[in-house]
């Protein structure tokens, strides 16, 4: 069991999902505002309660003002306070498709949203899913997820199961019409929160039993959803056929995962199989079974330095503020894959004395450094793709 690192340098201000306000629950996350507020052309829900089947597009090829595009040029801060600009990619062709799932953001006091699309979507959006452009063309469906407000009142565990599957089937449709639409490609699988919880029910139906949709497949990032395995083992349990990826530059894999200082304390929705999380991505069975932890700075093991990246609004600590969108600390945090007792996790570690900010376990030990779950590992990710895309390109040429 590992000990809780000393904290020092500046707390950071991670607005992640930046809706996450709900004091009552514990849940202090700031709001940002980088979108235009709601697009008032979503369609409403039916009188029945239920939405219409018409796919409403966070992200997709040729929307207006796309969140899930942007140009991608950060400041690199290092160790000493140097700093340096390094320019990105902007959003290019692609042939490859991205399909996104955001995570728990919205707001609404029902029990489950609408679909329109608004600020904290976007946000959602911009901060996880516009980096992989210069590798996808990315696709992101509204869906009719759970709310803060039904994690404040039941738990994440504990949250009716219409009101899941109300969610699982709102994103069903958003994929069926994303497949009538990709003309055949090589998909990459992104998932967080929610968002890859429902992603991991969608793939054990949709994918994982279809041969042609496997050989589609990736890579899947299943970043704080529970993605669960028989212990000890690659696959199985969730998936019988897309397995954990173990080498970088592997195919038709998953890269899954929840970060933490520290072991999660018992009582966490996340890291053990069978309950939290879990519940919603419908794996209810702990027995032999422990929640996958594949480290995405290390594939095969180990571990690795981490590859942060926060849009500049997530640090408005730093001064001066930097000129470019996204900011990057390199050297300022490790990980490994930990297990003990029937806790997995993702083992976060940072360097100290360097002054530059930190993220917080901005929701207690329970959660961890579960909003931050893929910023932390950007960089990383966005290089595993890269390198899987490359492995996939010279298989199918």
């Amino acid at each position: 069991m590992t000990s809780r690192p000393a904290r020092r340098g500046l707390p950071m201000r991670v607005l992640t999902l930046s809706t996450l306000l709900l004091a009552t629950a514990g849940l202090a996350f700031a709001t940002t505002s980088t979108g235009a507020g709601a697009q008032t052309s979503a369609p409403a829900d039916t009188a029945s309660g239920h939405a219409r089947t018409a796919t409403i597009w966070l992200c997709r090829p040729g929307l207006a003002q796309d969140p899930c595009t942007g140009k991608l040029t950060l400041t690199s801060i290092a160790p000493d306070g140097t700093r340096n600009v390094e320019k990105g990619a902007s959003t290019i062709p692609s042939a490859f498709d991205c399909f996104y799932v955001y995570p728990t953001v919205s707001s609404q006091t029902t029990l489950n949203t609408n679909l329109v699309v608004q600020s904290a979507e976007r946000d959602a959006a911009i901060v996880e899913a516009s980096p992989f452009s210069q590798l996808c063309t990315v696709w992101a469906p509204m869906y009719r997820q759970t709310t803060l407000g039904d994690i404040v009142k039941y738990g994440i565990a504990g949250i009716p199961r219409h009101a899941v599957l109300v969610a699982y089937r709102s994103l069903l449709s958003g994929w069926k019409d994303f497949l009538a639409h990709d003309d055949g490609r090589p998909i990459v699988f992104i998932g967080h929160s929610q968002g890859a919880a429902l992603l991991i029910r969608l793939l054990r139906a949709q994918v994982d039993p279809d041969k042609s949709l496997r050989d589609r497949t990736v890579l899947a990032i299943l970043a704080g959803g529970n993605l669960q395995v028989p212990t000890g083992r690659l696959v199985g349990s969730a998936f019988r056929h897309l397995p954990l990826c173990d080498a970088v530059g592997e195919t038709g894999c998953a890269i899954a995962y929840s970060s933490f200082p520290s072991e999660p304390p018992a009582g966490s929705p996340f890291g053990r199989p069978g309950v939290g999380v879990s519940i919603q991505s419908g794996e209810a069975s702990s027995k032999g079974q422990q929640v996958a932890c594949v480290n995405p700075a290390a594939l095969a093991g180990g571990s690795g330095s981490l590859s942060p990246w926060f849009v500049r609004a997530q640090v408005p600590q730093l001064s001066p503020t930097p000129t470019t969108r996204w900011v990057t600390f390199p050297d300022l945090y490790t990980a490994r894959c930990e297990h003990a007792g029937d806790a997995t996790w993702l083992q976060v570690d940072h360097a100290s004395g360097t002054g530059r900010p930190l993220v917080t376990e901005q929701s207690g030990p329970a959660f961890g450094y579960h909003s931050d779950d893929v910023n932390l590992a950007l960089g990383n990710l966005l290089e595993d793709v890269a390198a899987a895309e490359g492995t996939y390109r010279l298989r199918h040429r």
